[in-house]
C-alpha cells in the first residue's frame, strides 16, 4: 500500500462514498455574482469543496480548465486549501500527461510538488518510459488511462494486441508489471460497463477512476455492478458538470451539494442494495 492508496481507502470508509467530485471551472458557467472577480475560480471551487467534502471520496481538478484561463495560481491555492482543510481527502490531478524522460520528470514535479497532488492521471501510449518518472514518487498515485469514456477511444483501445484488445493489454501491463509499488490505478469510463467489468477482472482490487456518470450519461447501477470490488469499494466515480453547475445563482453550492448527495446515495444503494 502507498500513502495515496491508504488515504483513498480511508476516505471510502470515512465518508461512505465512492463519489469523486471533478473541478472543471468554466467562466461562462459561473454564477453572475462571481464573474469578473479576480479570484472567481478559487471562490467557486472553494464553495463547491466545502459543500461536498463530506460526501466525496476525493476531488479531481482538471488542469486544462485552469491553465487555459491563466489560473494555475488559483489551482495551487485550491489544492493548498484542500490539503489544509480536508487533508483526509485525496487530490487527483487530472492532467493526462504522456511525455518521456526529463520532460515527464518535470510533469511529475509539477503534479506532486507544485500542486501537492496525491495522484495524477497519465497517458501510457508512449510506453513505460512515459510512466516511469511518476512511479519514482512511491507515496503518490499514478492513474493510467485504460478504457476512456469517449466513443473515439475505440479507435485505438480496441486494436488487437497478442489476442486481446489494447485496453485489456494496458490493464494487464499495469497490474502485472508497472504496479510494483502498489501505487497505480486505471481510468475506465462508466459509459462502457462491459469493459469496466473486464478490467476489474484483470486488475483485482486496483482502484479505478471512473468518469462518465452525470452529464456524460453513464448508468450508475451498471457502473457499480461492473466495477466494485468484493467489499463494495474500488472506484472513484467522477461527476463534474452535473454537480458544479446544478445551480446558477448565489445558492450554487447548495444546489451542487444536493446533486452530490443524490449521486452518492444512488451509488451506495447500488453497492449496498436493501
Amino acid at each position: 500500500m502507498t500513502a495515496f492508496i491508504d488515504k483513498l481507502a480511508a476516505a471510502w470508509r470515512a465518508n461512505d462514498s465512492l463519489l469523486c467530485v471533478g473541478l472543471d471551472p468554466d467562466l461562462a458557467k459561473l454564477p453572475p455574482h462571481l464573474r469578473g472577480q479576480p479570484d472567481a475560480i478559487y471562490r467557486f471551487c472553494k464553495d463547491i469543496i466545502d459543500a461536498t467534502a463530506d460526501v466525496a471520496c476525493c476531488f479531481k481538478p482538471q488542469i486544462a480548465y485552469f491553465a487555459a484561463l491563466r489560473a494555475e495560481d488559483q489551482l495551487e491555492a485550491i489544492c493548498g486549501y484542500l490539503r489544509e482543510k480536508y487533508p483526509h481527502l485525496p487530490i487527483v490531478l487530472d492532467a493526462k500527461r504522456g511525455d518521456i524522460g526529463a520532460t515527464a520528470e518535470q510533469y511529475a514535479r509539477e503534479a506532486y510538488e507544485r500542486y501537492g497532488a496525491d495522484a495524477v492521471t497519465v497517458n501510457p501510449y508512449m510506453g513505460f518510459d512515459s510512466v516511469a518518472p511518476y512511479l519514482e514518487w512511491q507515496e503518490r498515485g499514478v492513474i493510467v488511462l485504460c478504457r476512456t469514456s469517449n466513443p473515439g477511444g475505440s479507435d485505438l483501445q480496441f486494436l488487437q494486441v497478442d489476442g486481446r484488445l489494447l485496453y485489456q493489454h494496458v490493464a494487464r501491463l499495469v497490474a502485472e508489471k508497472w504496479n510494483t509499488n502498489g501505487q497505480c490505478g486505471l481510468v475506465v469510463g462508466a459509459t462502457f460497463p462491459k469493459e469496466l467489468e473486464q478490467v476489474r477482472a484483470i486488475v483485482g482490487d486496483m482502484p479505478l477512476l471512473v468518469p462518465g456518470v452525470g452529464a456524460q450519461g453513464g448508468d450508475v447501477q451498471a457502473t457499480v455492478k461492473a466495477g466494485r470490488t468484493a467489499n463494495g469499494v474500488g472506484m472513484m466515480i467522477n461527476s463534474s458538470r452535473a454537480i458544479l453547475y446544478a445551480g446558477s445563482d448565489e445558492n450554487f453550492a447548495q444546489a451542487a451539494r444536493g446533486v452530490a448527495v443524490k449521486t452518492r446515495d444512488e451509488i451506495n444503494f447500488c453497492r449496498n442494495p436493501i
